[in-house]
């Protein structure tokens, strides 16, 4: 790949790259943990190509793809950013994604926008957890990925052992295509294993000649892979029985067939790079390695009834279909979209069909609008450089799209079309906060719209049964940036209080009790007499209102209103201020005034009977319990069921998933899970992730029942 050509088109700093055929663009995304150096690696490939005049540094807050002032203060990536290039004629837009779990729905997003995917593995730090699940989901819909172990100039890198670390994770058809050449702590240059040349860095250009001497067996020892692997991947079937028999096989060949195995996503380069090292030779494996738009499969689109279209394709000329793959939101600049087009081409003052569906449940109402676009340009970072059109493959950023919200569908709006969403991760930690001032109050609303617009892994709750306003997390990191945000954005100030579970109230046994409302002071009084027998019901009974009234002692009109009454005071509570359920109440006896019974009256009544009735039983507190499927691999099951024991849970048992992970199900408290996603994070070293849904309501122990009573 990085062989067949030591020649470099620099693109012109500050001018924005465009191309006009989707054959002439590659979307790459970059993965890896956090930490990794992708962020480096993207100012190394700008500035390797011009696009930038020298790399920026993380440590400095001056790199284009961390612009955001939480990036700069906390010195990591935590949104996806686009940064395009030109090399040898073809336009790269580069996304560079977020490394740490919290943001994995950027990491999702660049990886629905991207056609292919670098993993970024440092040689000083290996892989981790969530990158090796990555490349499995990668692996699952065949998206072609190649390898950059960075940092080989780091004092604690050792390349030989991260490419073994690699080989051993990833899997079959990982090979390196180049060797570090290393002196006194100092990379000098890389050895191509498949022409045999030394690439010398040194004086900061690319030079070519032959390696030194103490390289033979190490090359002899990987060429022989790489080039057994390559010929594994070929269509060519009588090259192996050529290369088994001695005959010396065509480098040109090799590189040919090593291109479409790498196009294919069958087989894995692995490039290094260090300080002014190895670029070049990652932008080759870009441009001639990595597919075009024009061989990745479409996602799946739908009209917006729901039926299947067919004969949609990567064509500048088709049928508009785009989709918003990142939205930002600026007091001052206003709402940005970052735009992947499928098909067709999107071109500025053109209107549109914007469609959102599916994440209602995290405050995206489902939308169907017509909208205008406004500018369109290409993004460099924080950087906005017009372009004339976006044309089918390529990623633009559209300005003031009003409704579109991250996930949405543009296209034509004689033909509404809808794309189906990517799989977004649930939020799984609750926070509950408040604003500090009733002026941050009045901003809260507008500012977290703008937020849960951008954000498909933030979802708002408003519960009406703590008063609590709930913002459900992917993790505290993505909770301290969302607060961060809100302060420093949007000038609104909120404070996190303490989580309140919703707990439920009902009665430990049956009784008789009487409600006796009676008032009559002079004029028009209140009387009212009623007698009710209450009894639990088994969970998940629910409340059940009985008439056993005979010979017209409670008038026929004032039934309804004693249980009105009853059903009042059940939802207040009796005891700790939380609603009542599975309960019976019988009303069996009463009394009545022919002038100064009424409907109000009879409530009261319902509703003193029901608390005398909890002061002759115990009442119990019921609390929300959780069914948990928990999803680990196989080392970390024995801390998780562990762990959720100490939680009062129960295990139900376990089943293994695949290879190397077990499921674990088990049924939990709600007040015991609050915190668990980061627990689980903890305990499996970021490779952990369950799913929760509620399960029904047990008594809580007494030592408990009692705390909370008194907090209540």
């Amino acid at each position: 790949m990085a062989e067949k050509s030591s020649g470099s088109a620099v693109g012109a700093a500050g001018r924005a790259p465009a191309a006009d055929r989707a054959a002439a663009i590659r979307n790459v995304v970059l993965v890896g943990h956090s930490g990794a150096g992708k962020t480096t690696l993207v100012e190394q490939l700008l500035a390797a190509t011009g696009t930038i005049q020298r790399p920026g540094r993380v440590e400095d807050g001056n790199t284009v793809s961390d612009f955001d002032e939480v990036e700069v203060r906390q010195q990591r990536s935590v949104n996806l950013a686009v940064a395009p290039l030109t090399h040898n004629g073809i336009k790269i837009n580069l996304i560079d994604t977020p490394g740490y779990a919290d943001f994995v729905g950027d990491l999702r997003a660049g990886l629905r926008a991207a056609d292919a995917a670098l993993f970024v593995v440092s040689a000083s730090d290996g892989v981790d957890g969530l990158t090796q699940m990555l490349w499995e989901e990668c692996s699952q819909v065949g998206m072609p990925r190649a390898v950059v172990i960075t940092k080989i100039d780091h004092q604690r890198a050792n390349f030989e052992e991260a490419l073994a670390t690699c080989q051993e994770i990833f899997g079959d058809g990982v090979a390196p295509l180049y060797l570090p050449v290393i002196t006194n702590g100092h990379v000098n240059g890389l050895i191509g294993l498949l022409t045999q040349k030394f690439y010398n860095y040194a004086t900061g250009a690319r030079t070519e000649k032959e390696p030194g001497a103490g390289y033979e067996t190490q090359i002899e020892e990987h060429r022989g892979s790489l080039i057994e692997g390559i010929i594994q991947e070929s269509e060519d079937e009588s090259l192996m029985d050529r290369y088994l028999a001695g005959e010396p096989i065509d480098v040109k060949v090799l590189i040919e067939d090593l291109e479409k195995a790498v196009e294919r996503g069958s087989f894995y380069p692995v490039v290094c790079t260090g300080l002014g090292v190895g670029t070049h030779e990652v932008l080759e494996v870009i441009t001639q390695g990595f597919p075009s738009p024009l061989e990745h499969p479409m996602p799946e689109i739908t009209d917006l009834s729901g039926k299947p279209v067919q004969g949609v394709t990567c064509d500048p000329d088709g049928p508009l279909v785009a989709e918003v793959v990142k939205t930002t939101s600026d007091p001052y600049v206003g709402r940005i979209s970052l735009v992947r087009v499928f098909s067709g081409t999107l071109r500025p003052d053109m209107t549109v069909h914007v469609s959102g569906h599916g994440l209602a449940d995290r405050g995206h109402e489902d939308h169907d609008v017509d909208e205008r676009i406004g500018t369109l340009s290409c993004p460099l970072g924080k950087q906005q450089r017009p372009t004339p059109k976006g044309v089918a493959g390529d990623i633009v950023a559209v300005a003031k799209l009003a409704r579109a919200e991250t996930g949405d569908t543009l296209s034509d709006v004689e033909r509404p079309l809808l794309m189906t969403s990517w799989t977004m991760p649930d939020p799984l930690l609750p926070v509950a906060i408040r604003a500090r001032s009733k002026a941050d109050e009045d901003k809260l609303a507008q500012a977290l719209s703008r937020l849960v617009a951008e954000d498909p892994t933030l979802r708002l709750e408003n519960n009406a049964e703590t008063k609590q306003l709930v913002l459900w997390c992917m993790g505290e990191a993505h909770t301290d940036v969302l607060l961060d945000r809100l302060s420093k954005r949007y000038g609104v100030e909120v404070e996190r209080i303490d989580l309140r579970v919703p707990l439920r109230e009902t009665f430990g046994g049956r009784c008789q009790a009487m409600g006796r409302n009676v008032k009559q002071t002079g004029g028009h009084g209140q009387y009212a007499i009623c007698h009710i027998e209450v009894e639990p019901l088994p969970s998940g009974g629910g409340f059940e209102f009985v008439d056993k009234i005979v010979g017209g002692v409670v008038p026929r009109q004032f039934i309804p209103s004693v249980e009105k009454g009853v059903r009042a005071q059940m939802e207040r509570g009796v005891v700790a201020g939380y609603p009542m359920v599975d309960v019976r109440v019988t009303l069996y006896d009463g009394k009545a005034h022919s002038v100064d019974s009424s409907d109000m009256a009879f409530q009261i009544a319902g509703q003193l009977a029901l608390k005398e009735a909890a002061s002759k039983v115990p009442t119990l507190l019921l609390e929300p319990v959780d069914e948990l499927s928990v999803l680990v691999a196989d080392e970390h099951v024995g801390s998780v069921m562990s762990d959720l024991s100490s939680r009062r849970g129960r295990v139900l048992g376990t089943e293994p998933v695949g290879t190397g992970r077990t499921l674990v199900r088990a049924e939990v408290p709600q007040l015991e899970i609050t915190r668990y996603a980061i627990d689980l994070r903890s305990m499996s070293h970021g490779t952990g992730t369950f799913t929760r849904s509620f399960l029904r309501y047990e008594p809580l122990p007494p030592n408990l029942a009692a705390k909370m009573a008194a907090a209540g």
